[in-house]
């Protein structure tokens, strides 16, 4: 069977951004300032548990599919299985870690990215450039703008939703990013930490509808 084209396939420019990039440097100055005392806690009682490296270093696809390594703390042991393949990864998190994954603080290292300029405080989170590449077109049109700290997906349901719904709630944000959506966003990254991840049927319905209508069945088949 044909696979269905996707419609109106362009990347979207846009006049509306979340700030400008002095304000959002001066922005992530500040949050990480405040959060360098708990970096170095998190820091020092993964040493004590996990040992070297403290920190993951991954090469990820950035904006229009650039190459950037994102760091974040380590929170996974190497334990593999008799094959020497990896165990799961629940098996290889420990209860601090597991803690540290829940309140996102594994992630806070990322401000260093968006100081630098190769992340923004919201957008898509960065992908690996394989991932990206299979999404073709559609890659194009989620990495035209810079990857996120928190996205859209992040505070919509996260790892409870599937890569497909995921693809189109990064899309449907890249064609509705503006100032009062990345600030929602921002507010309900905090949340997501204290609530837990929430799956938002309601939202997953809008954005899956919109991709269905411009794409037709290509984000089912890209992801």
């Amino acid at each position: 069977m044909a696979k269905t084209r996707p419609r109106r396939l362009r990347v979207i420019e846009y006049q509306v951004q979340f700030v400008s990039r002095p304000l959002e440097f001066l922005i992530s100055a500040i949050l990480l300032a405040v959060s360098l005392p708990v970096q170095l806690s998190v820091a020092l009682l993964i040493y004590m548990q996990l040992g070297r490296p403290v920190i993951f270093r991954q090469i990820r696809a950035g904006k229009n599919a650039r190459k950037i390594t994102v760091v974040k703390f380590r929170t996974m042991t190497d334990a593999r299985d008799a094959a020497g393949a990896h165990l799961p990864d629940d098996q290889r998190q420990s209860a601090m870690t597991r803690l540290i994954r829940r309140l996102r603080i594994d992630e806070l290292p990322q401000l260093w990215h968006v100081l630098r300029g190769d992340m923004a405080l919201v957008g898509p989170r960065p992908l690996l450039q394989s991932t990206v590449a299979g999404f073709g077109r559609l890659g194009e049109i989620r990495n035209s703008v810079p990857p996120g700290l928190t996205g859209w997906a992040q505070v919509s349901g996260n790892t409870r939703l599937s890569n497909a719904e995921k693809l189109a709630f990064d899309l449907w944000y890249v064609a509705h990013r503006r100032a009062g959506l990345d600030l929602r966003i921002l507010a309900e990254t905090l949340l997501v930490p204290l609530r837990g991840e929430v799956r938002h049927d309601a939202r997953l319905a809008r954005a899956s509808r919109w991709a269905r209508e411009r794409f037709g069945r290509a984000v089912e088949e890209a992801a």
